[in-house]
This record gives C-alpha cells, sequence and structure tokens, in this order.
C-alpha cells in the first residue's frame, strides 16, 4: 500500500518547484524529503520528478499520483472535521496569516475573543504584506485574512472559500497642524510631496491605477510599503500619505485625514479558508471571530 506521507511529499515539492523548498516549508531536511521521494518511485517502478529548468516538475504517472492523493487529503481532512463537529469541539492549533494594517483592528480583537472562547486554541499568527492564498491552499496556513482592491477582478482560487467582511477606504493623511478641507480630490495631491508604497505592491498599484484614471501620474518623495513609518512622516509635515483607514488609529496624535473624492480607492478586506465538504470547527471559530471584530468597525 502506498505510503500517504509520501504522497504528501511530492505534492508539496511539485507545488513548490524544488525539494529544497518543500523541505524548509514542512520543516524537514532536505534528504529527508529526497530519501522518502526516492522509497516511492522504487514502490511504483517509475520517475515521479522530471528537470524543468532550475525547478522540477511531475512527470505524466506523478501527476497521476499526486491527483488521487489530494483526494485522499480531502477524505482525511473531512473525516477528521466530522469527528471534531460530532463531539462539537475546536482544535488544539491553526494559522493564521493576516496583513500588517488588519493587526490592530481586525487581528487583536479576534484573538482575543478566540482566547476566551476557546482556550484551548493556539493560534499561531503571520503578519506579512503579503497574506498569500497559495500558502492556503498548500496547507501552510489554515486562515487568511486578506484584501482586494476595487481596480482588480474579483478572487477566484480553486479549492478557496471567501468571505467578504468590509470595504475599507484609503484616506488623506497630514500632519495635524495643516489646515484643508474634510475631503480633496485626487488631482490636489500632484502638487504634494508623497510617502506612497511602491508600484509592485497591491496599494501603490491600486494608487497608481486611480490616479491615472483622474489624470496625472504620482510621484513619490517617499516610497515604502511601512504604514508607520508612513504615518511618522505625515506627522512631521514632511509628506503626504494615502492610507487605508483600518490602519489609522482614530486616536492617533498627530494627524488628521480626509477622504479621497472624485476617485475613491477602495480595497476589500476579506477571510479566507479552505474549502471542505464538511466544516472545520476550528477554521468555522476563527472566521467568525475575525468578522465580529470587523462589525464594530468605526465610520468613516
Amino acid at each position: 500500500m502506498l505510503d500517504v506521507r509520501r504522497l504528501h511529499l511530492l505534492a508539496t515539492v511539485a507545488a513548490r518547484g524544488s525539494i529544497t523548498a518543500a523541505a524548509r516549508s514542512l520543516s524537514l531536511s532536505a534528504g529527508a524529503v529526497s530519501q522518502q521521494l526516492a522509497a516511492l518511485r522504487r514502490e511504483v517502478g517509475a520517475d515521479l520528478l522530471r528537470p524543468d529548468g532550475r525547478t522540477v516538475a511531475l512527470t505524466e504517472l506523478g501527476a497521476l499520483l499526486v491527483d488521487h492523493g489530494e483526494r485522499i487529503f480531502t477524505a482525511i481532512r473531512d473525516a477528521e472535521h466530522a469527528v471534531a463537529a460530532h463531539k462539537g469541539t475546536v482544535g488544539a492549533t491553526a494559522t493564521l496569516a493576516a496583513l500588517p494594517s488588519t493587526v490592530q483592528r481586525v487581528v487583536t480583537p479576534a484573538l482575543t475573543a478566540l482566547r476566551d472562547r476557546h482556550p484551548q486554541l493556539a493560534v499561531t499568527c503571520l503578519i506579512s504584506d503579503q497574506a498569500q492564498l497559495r500558502e492556503l491552499v498548500l496547507g501552510a496556513v489554515d486562515v487568511i485574512v486578506g484584501q482586494r482592491y476595487h481596480h482588480l477582478p474579483p478572487i477566484t482560487v480553486s479549492g478557496v472559500e471567501t468571505h467578504p467582511l468590509l470595504d475599507d477606504p484609503l484616506l488623506v493623511v497630514t500632519a495635524a497642524h495643516r489646515r484643508g478641507p474634510a475631503s480633496m480630490s485626487l488631482p490636489e495631491l500632484s502638487e504634494h510631496s508623497l510617502a506612497l508604497p511602491p508600484p509592485g505592491t497591491e496599494c501603490g498599484q491600486a494608487i497608481l491605477h486611480a490616479c491615472h484614471q483622474a489624470g496625472f501620474t504620482p510621484t513619490a518623495r517617499y516610497a515604502t510599503a511601512d504604514i508607520t513609518a508612513q504615518l511618522t512622516l505625515a506627522r512631521a509635515g514632511l509628506a503626504t500619505a494615502l492610507i487605508p483607514a483600518m490602519a489609522i488609529d482614530p486616536a492617533a496624535p498627530g494627524i488628521r485625514t480626509a477622504a479621497i473624492t472624485g476617485n475613491p480607492i477602495h480595497r476589500q478586506l476579506f477571510a479566507a479558508v479552505r474549502r471542505t465538504d464538511v466544516p472545520n470547527p476550528t477554521t468555522a471559530a476563527i472566521t467568525a471571530a475575525i468578522r465580529q471584530a470587523t462589525r464594530s468597525k468605526p465610520t468613516w
């Protein structure tokens, strides 16, 4: 009988593109992964991986095994979820990936509520500007708090279930001592010294797209994706920043905010989990806590 763990290793190597990357993601040595894959190859009597440039890819037989393996993994997960649901229990561990801009107003309240409701559940939280759906599909994380800017098409990833949380507008942030209107149009910012995220980021792309629609190309005096740095520059009067409202503490001293009119920039925050036939009580509890945290958002 084929070893299910070896099938999982094969699928991980195929997804990560190399034995080294797969081993790193699984906290194993590359040698251990190679030995297990060699054993699997002997079992089936044929090559399962082939060189593909600087990476490796599945052979036809390897792809066949991975396809069958995924069905096995899904059945095992469904069985585990069914047992947990029957017992009415939430698991002991889970991993949540979230954006830095959601920590204060979403993640922290959600984890606090989970600690009170499910004290046995230890949630490992990965804070990154790239809360990647790919890591969710690969099983590296269990729940994601992600974002999609409105100029981008809706997110559709096979095997992933998304739950919209809220629309989060970008606000103009300046020093508190600077006088100005309660709202501003993007063209009015063309003469400002701007602190903007790099164009390679999702937020940077959204700002560029909106400014182009408004008829100009913004020039960043300061380029940084670090929102704390953007706020510091704005507070000092050195720059004007465009920051998601969710990332701004309304009680923070030294800054003032203004809404964007004409070409507003919005992002949609969402929670995402792997799609399963049987509900997972653990991810359901985490998602419920996240949704409850977003319901208490202020009116921008």
